[in-house]
């Protein structure tokens, strides 16, 4: 950081701009700090940067009186696909394995349009991994250049070994450890880029000589290897003070306890054989939009029992009131009878065709154009007829509250006047708004956070499309959580999960029922058993009653 901030004020002075590259977003953050503490203006492009976000940055950046001084980029978010020919400087903060990555970020400045010579600045800390990096990275350029450029196949490089690896990041690290010297001056700039020319010069000259079979060969230098001598065998005066430590090795505990194990090993009791469940007929899934007769249900659970009693699975099952179940021809006569009603009356009145998709598209539509627009409403709905959605219109409004749908509805509206009630209890909601049982010292949020956050979900509306990601976008520009990277790095998942339990807070204290309440968990329940009783498959177990 010392001599990129050296640098950067040297590149100031003389007019140039900067593109900053990193391969992690976690340093661009730092970089970013560092740039509003000096007071340079910036641009960033990363990982999670949209789409619109991204072209308005490019377009600052480029225009011609831009005062932009700094770009900073992560190399794989921002090194392709981008024109940023307004810059002359290119600083790879950290390098990749892959060169390519590398020469991709170069390029966004050294490309067609460019009028400046443009420099290519690339950090490597001395007697250290990145040096192994660079030298790989070299070595796959050349690599490239002898075999893929010229259309020649050869066998893919082996993978680095585990010595290989450990080698790389041991390298220099005494030299690290027993150095003295913690500061940069304004002189050992200009030789630190003279060293750099030289190292640079001095690499290039290693690889260029180099040919197939030598790369094939070819392996890292290793870290006992010092101008020209193996130290590998040489021990020093000093050497205690710097041993690596091996990781502790688990060991297998023994059981000793004799009696125990024959005790187990000669228990021959057989487990009791549990009758084999017979297979339920294969029946139709039946979803609630589809506006199925209720009495469907009905009729779909007696043939899965008239099934199992033909297979005589005896299982702790409550039987059907008022049937005789001795009769199995008269119960056979009753469920014909039944399916001659569903075959002639029942399936006439349902649709069937109507997925989950077509649904949502009507309501969709109808919400936009409103309920008696049939002709726009179908002109939204795909492959579906103008008779189609009239028949489909009619049944709808005529049993949508039995939807579930519908409750969840009404409930999302009393959460927002509950919500805005809230509100509107205090003068200045941002410094007054409390709640009630809120546990103390059991969060992570402040109270502070969480009236934000009710205040936000007020003004954007609880259940509306987006709702968390808007609230994360307002936290992420907001000046009151400048400094704040807790709140700032929360998700939208978060901040929904959050906003949930404020919101339950706030509903104990008017005596209401919370978002998820029991009352509401035990309902769904209900109504996911009564669909397993009549949603079966081939080879799926039968709902089993009585005690568990």
């Amino acid at each position: 950081m010392v001599v990129l901030d050296r640098l950067l004020k040297r590149l100031k002075v003389q007019g140039s701009r900067v593109l900053l590259f990193s391969q992690m977003s976690r340093v661009l953050d730092i970089l970013e700090d560092y740039c509003i503490f000096r007071e340079f203006e910036y641009c960033r492009i990363d990982g999670q940067t949209k789409q619109e976000d991204r072209i308005t940055a490019i377009d600052e950046y480029n225009s011609p009186d831009s005062k932009k001084f700094v770009f900073l980029l992560t190399t794989r978010a921002g090194g392709l696909g981008i024109n940023l020919t307004s810059a002359d400087i290119v600083i790879l903060y950290d390098s990749d394995w892959n060169p390519q990555v590398d020469l991709q970020a170069q390029d966004r400045a050294h490309r067609i349009g460019q009028t400046k010579q443009v420099y290519v600045f690339r950090f490597v800390t001395e007697n250290a991994i990145e040096e192994k990096v660079l030298e790989r990275a070299a070595q796959k350029l050349r690599l490239d250049q002898l075999v893929i450029q010229q259309g020649r196949l050869v066998q893919s490089q082996k993978a680095a070994s585990k010595e290989e690896l450990l080698t790389m990041i041991q390298h220099g690290a005494e030299s690290i450890f027993n150095s003295s010297d913690s500061t940069v001056t304004d002189d050992d700039i200009d030789l630190i880029l003279r060293k750099g020319e030289e190292k640079t010069a001095e690499l290039n000259k290693k690889y260029q000589s180099l040919g197939l079979d030598d790369l094939q060969n070819f392996t890292s230098e290793s870290a006992y290897q010092w101008q020209g001598e193996d130290w590998s065998n040489k021990r020093k005066d000093h050497s205690s003070r710097f041993n690596w430590i091996e990781p502790p090795k688990r060991e297998r505990k023994v059981n000793y306890a004799v009696d125990s194990y024959y005790r187990e090993a000669l228990r021959v009791t057989a487990k009791p054989t549990q009758p084999k469940t017979p297979r339920a007929p294969k029946q139709i899934t039946i979803n609630e939009f589809q506006f199925y007769p209720p009495r469907l249900i009905e009729l779909l659970k007696k043939e899965m029992y008239y099934q199992q009693k033909l297979a005589g699975y005896k299982v702790a099952l409550a039987e059907p009131q008022g049937e005789n179940t001795d009769d199995l021809e008269l119960r056979e006569q009753e469920r014909q009878e039944e399916q001659d009603k569903i075959d002639n009356v029942t399936f006439n009145q349902i649709f069937e065709d109507w997925s989950k998709r077509d649904f949502n598209n009507f309501v969709n539509a109808s919400a936009k154009y409103g309920r008696n627009q049939l002709e726009e409403i179908a002109s939204e709905i795909e492959g579906k007829t103008f008779e189609e959605v009239k028949a489909y219109a009619q049944v709808f409004w005529k049993r949508y509250q039995e939807l579930s749908r519908e409750s969840k509805l009404e409930q999302t509206h009393g959460i927002q006047e509950l919500l805005k009630t809230k509100v509107a209890q205090y003068r200045t909601p941002g410094h007054q708004l409390q709640v009630s049982n809120q546990a103390k010292g059991k969060t992570l949020f402040t109270e502070e956070e969480d009236r934000y956050l009710l205040i936000a979900l007020a003004k954007h509306g609880y259940g509306t499309e987006d709702v968390y990601e808007k609230i994360r976008s307002e936290i992420e520009n907001s000046d009151l959580f400048r400094f704040n990277w807790f709140i700032k790095s929360r998700t939208s998942g978060e901040l929904a999960r959050r906003c949930t339990t404020l919101i339950n807070l706030i509903q104990k204290e008017h005596g209401e029922e919370e978002v998820s309440s029991p009352a509401q968990v035990q309902e769904e329940k209900k109504r996911k058993t009564v669909g397993d009783q009549f949603i079966i498959s081939n080879g799926v177990n039968p709902p089993k009653r009585g005690r568990r």
